[in-house]
Order: structure tokens, then sequence, then C-alpha cells
């Protein structure tokens, strides 16, 4: 049975046979419809005696169609974005998800995005045109994360992505609809020789909250179309096509993820989500259906099954990938993520919206960083000023945090910020609240590049973005070759869990119909990159 099932794309005919249960492929089937809806279905060739005769069948207790992982999700988002798997390597911030990740997973027929948030400007334009130059026509993306406190940033990142022609992007962490992803949407809008509505830009939006997924699934505002007509961006006459698109034509329900999150469960997030698509696509008529993706959680093919199950068109992977040797990390960082297990996880103030109070998901493991952290929101929620905070407290931040004076954390802060945005040293010097906010944002940026880059001395520092899939994920590879952590490359990864979400899918597929298989018919275990290829390329 074990061997058959893992047959993805062959169907089965699961068989009574003398009274045990048997698997037949190929063959034929009759059925008997009873003109009584009451009536049981009749039992051919359940005579002993007949069977003994002529042989001409078995009851065929169950059907299991194939379910190869190319075939997993929706077919037509793999047509629109020309992937050949439903699956997604997220765009995990400071060039995590880096360009190395990125064209892997586009030479696999799967989508990957790259990491772009938290990098400065000409770092990502580098990137882009590593990426374009060698994956072609392959599809890809870039992230495009929310700003509230770098507006100007976000708008030279659109710029970038328009010059560069990037046609997909990533948009996360989100409060609200802002001028910039509208105008990275509308670009270049116009209707072809039909009448149809073309946009060449595509936005897959990464969203946590109902209110928030509403305005990425609905035409964008009125007021900003206007903006945009006002500043050059949009003629009138592509104004007028605006009513027709969605601001993004796919969303990613964004579970209990790594990185900016809300901790939603995703079997109450997902069927959100779902019905409000229905809603949106039944208010809006748009042309294109809009389609749910699943995020947080996704670390084994039961996860991926599951988000399947439930009707996402796509499933979003991230932490798991941090762990691959393509991503834009260090090896203590994978190292560490190896070993973690779902309990392994907090979280901890975010740099870019740390005025706010806003939080993302780390690990816990071996880093000190999430109480540090939380210890520095304490204190500027307590004070108004660096100078306020009492002798002591300053003392201990300088000899265990920033294990330097905070006059000359202050000295590096400025010399950042009048590189990258000069506008927040005018603000400090008017507020000295938005001073002490930006030094010990010092601390959260240090913190995650100092992981990047695997600074040995600062290791009780590191702020890995990490969710409980990486744990799951780590149980689930245990006793394989993707056990040790020189192994885990994000291809084959994914590949597993594919294939391994296409057999549990066979597997309940007989379930559903009464019959009960015994969970030793599953051979999950993750596959050598050779043994994949015949299921999943």
């Amino acid at each position: 049975m074990a061997a058959a099932l893992a047959r993805l794309s062959v169907p089965l005919f699961l068989l009574d046979v003398d009274g045990q249960l048997a698997v037949g492929a190929g063959g034929c089937v009759d059925f008997a419809i009873p003109d009584d809806p009451n009536e049981p279905l009749p039992r051919p060739a359940s005579d002993d005696t007949r069977r003994d005769a002529d042989r001409d069948g078995w009851p065929v207790l169950a059907i299991v169609p194939p379910c190869r992982p190319d075939q997993l999700g929706d077919a037509q988002f793999r047509r629109d974005l020309g992937l050949r798997h439903a699956y997604v390597a997220g765009a995990m911030a400071n060039g995590i998800a880096s360009a190395e990740l990125v064209e892997s997973m586009g030479r696999a027929g799967m989508l990957g995005v790259f990491g772009a948030a938290g990098l400065a400007p000409a770092e990502v334009a580098r990137n882009l045109d590593r990426i374009a130059a060698r994956l072609g026509q392959r599809s890809w993306g870039s992230n495009l994360i929310h700003s509230p406190y770098e507006p100007a940033l976000e708008d030279a990142i659109v710029d970038l992505y328009l010059q560069r022609g990037v046609r997909l992007v990533s948009a996360s962490a989100y409060l609200d609809m802002t001028l910039p992803v509208v105008r990275y949407r509308l670009h270049g809008i116009h209707a072809d020789a039909e009448g149809r509505v073309v946009t060449p830009n595509h936005v897959i939006a990464k969203v946590s909250r109902v209110e928030v997924a509403a305005k990425f699934f609905a035409p964008p505002p009125p007021a900003m179309i206007g903006e945009l007509v006002r500043q050059g961006a949009l003629t009138e006459a592509q104004a007028n096509l605006a009513a027709a698109v969605p601001v993004a034509q796919d969303l990613t329900a964004e579970a209990d993820s790594g990185g900016h999150t809300d901790n939603r469960p995703a079997l109450a997030l997902l069927p959100a989500m779902l019905a409000l698509r229905d809603r949106q696509q039944a208010r809006h008529g748009f042309a294109r259906a809009l389609r749910v993706g699943a995020a947080g959680g996704i670390g084994t093919p039961h996860a991926a099954a599951a988000a399947f199950a439930m009707g996402a068109a796509y499933v979003l992977t991230g932490s798991i990938n941090q762990a691959c040797r393509e991503a834009g990390t260090s090896d203590p960082v994978r190292r560490l993520l190896a070993e973690v297990e779902q309990a392994d996880v907090k979280m901890a103030p975010a740099a870019d919206m740390f005025e706010m109070g806003v939080k993302l998901q780390v690990t816990s493991r071996k880093t000190m960083f999430p109480m540090r952290a939380h210890k520095l929101h304490e204190l500027y929620v307590a004070y108004p000023s660096l100078e306020a905070i009492p002798a002591v407290e300053r003392q201990r931040l300088e000899s265990t945090v920033f294990r330097q004076p905070l006059d000359e954390v202050w000295r590096e802060t400025e010399v950042f910020w009048r590189d990258r945005d000069p506008a927040q040293l005018e603000r400090a010097a008017r507020d000295p609240h938005h001073r002490m906010a930006l030094a010990f944002r010092w601390y959260l940026g240090q913190s995650s590049r100092w992981a990047n880059a695997g600074v040995a001395d600062r290791g009780l520092d590191y702020q890995v973005w990490c969710g409980p899939a990486m744990g799951s994920f780590n149980e689930w590879v245990r006793g394989s070759y993707l056990e040790r952590w020189e192994n885990r490359r994000a291809v084959p990864v994914a590949h597993s869990i594919l294939r391994g979400a296409a057999l549990l899918t066979r597997w309940s597929s007989a379930r559903s119909q009464g019959l009960d298989l015994p969970a030793d018919c599953l051979d999950l275990a993750p596959r050598e990159p050779a043994e994949l290829e015949e299921s999943c390329t």
C-alpha cells in the first residue's frame, strides 16, 4: 500500500479481495447506480462461486486519483506566474532571502522573493540586476515593506523597482494602503485590443488582519488615484481603468510566522481570508478571481497538505529557508536554527516600528535578544529622553547591551541616518524622545546584522527571525539527511514538503471514502535530491 500510494501519478483502485484490502492499478470500473437512492449499491463479484468461475472483478472500496506535487494549489496561479509549483519562498529581510535563494527557486519552477527590506537602495539594485541577469524570463519578485517612519525610503524602493522593471512585489507589514504601493501596482496600466484591463505589475500582499486584507482586495482608493494623476504618475485614462483592478491579485494569509506577525492560528485565519476573498470578488466583480495563499507554520508536508486542503492557492515558507545554505545569513545561525524546538520562539520589539510597539517573532534559543529588546522598549515608554534614564539603568545598558557609551551609540546612529534619511536627524534635534528611539533602534538593527554576519562575540545578541514552523521542521527531518544543517538546501526541502503533501492528499482521499488506512502506509521522510526527480520535476 505504501509503495502504491507513493506512485503519485498513478490512479489506484482499493479493492476487497476475499475480505482483504488490495491495491489495483489500471483495469476498468463498472458503476451501478440503483434507481432507489436508499437501496444499497450492489457489490459486484461478491459471490465467491462467481469470482472463482470467471474472475470478472472485485468490489471497489475506494478510488484514489493521482496527485503530483505540481497539481497542488491553484492552477491559474501557477499559469499566471509561469510556475511549476504553487510554492513561494518568502522575502526574509536584510537579504536573508538572498539572490542565490531566489535564483535557485526560480530555476526549480517556484517563486522566490528577494528580502529587500532593511537594505539600502544601492544594495537592493545590485541584487535585482544579478537576479534579472541570471533568471531571464523566469518568475521572481522582491519585497516592498511598509515604512511608516521612513516614507521616503518606501518611495525610493518603488522608484527602483519601476526603473528596473521588477514585475512582482511582496507587500508586507502594511497597516494601511500607501501611495507607493498603489503607484507600483498601477504603473503601466492599460487596456488591450479587446478592451481588457492589463496591469503589468503584480502585487502579492502578506497580511494577518482582515481589515487590512480588505483594502488590498479592493480597487485603489480614489484619493490616491487622484494624487497620482496630480503628480503625473498616472494619466486620466489610466485613472479611469484603476477601479477595475484590486491592489493585490493575490494575498498571503500570514499566520504564526517569523518576523512581523500577529500570531494568528492558521486554522482560523485562512478561512477568514477565504471568506473575505469571496465577499470582495462578489462586490467588485474583478475580471480575474482573487486568490489567497497560506504562510506561517508551513514547515512540514502535513502543514502544506492542510493548507492546500483548506483551499490555499499556494503555500509560502520563511523560517525553514533561513536554515538553508542559500540564505543570506551565517553558519552559526544555520546551526542554531537546526536545534530550535517549537517553544524556542518569543515576540520582541521590531526595529522599523519600535515607537508604535509593533513586535516580531524571533528565536529565544541561546540568545538574550528578546529580553534586552523588551527592556529597551520599557525604558522608551518610561522616560522622555536618554538623559532622563537613571544612572544605574544607563550604566547597565552601556555595559551589557550596547557595550559602549550611549554617546558613542548616538554618534554611530547619526552617521547611519545622515546617509539614509537626514530628516530623521532633523526630527531628533527637535524631539529628544525620537532621538532616544533612534539610539535604541541602533541595537535592534545591529543585532540582526551581527547574526547575519556571524559575529562570534555577539552571539547572545543575535536577532534571528523565526516561527514555530522551524521546530516542526526539525522534528520532521530528525533521522534523515536533512537533520544536519550542512545538508539543507531550499529546493530539495521544498520538493520533499510538496512530495509529502501530495502523498498525504492521496492517503486522505482514501480515508475520506471510509477506509481506515494505517499511518504506516505513509512514508513522508525527506528524500535525497536524486530521489525527488521522478515525483517533483
